[in-house]
């Protein structure tokens, strides 16, 4: 098990896709944060949604997604909704 996966709700899938682009450790992840971390995965996996943007963030602040504030998962599904490009 990598260390990425020691955060909350990031498991094998998600660590790998971070590797992938560059992030190793729990310390890059939080350096480049969880909006910038999704569009780098959403280039190369073209499902990655809404809840893997909510784990990324949840994963940098030690808790479940589930339990984001709910104006950090408001301000998130506005990113993602700008971003997903769901319908191009």
């Amino acid at each position: 098990m990598g260390e990425l996966r020691s955060l909350k709700n990031i498991g094998k899938v998600v660590e790998q896709q971070l590797n992938l682009i560059g992030i190793n450790t729990i310390d890059e992840l939080c350096d480049i944060g969880s909006k910038r971390a999704w569009l780098l995965i959403k280039k190369m996996d073209d499902s990655a949604c809404y809840n893997r943007l909510c784990a990324l963030e949840g994963g940098i602040r030690g808790i479940r997604w589930h339990d984001l504030p709910i104006d950090v998962k408001k301000d998130l599904k506005q990113f993602y909704d700008e971003n997903c490009h769901c319908n191009d």
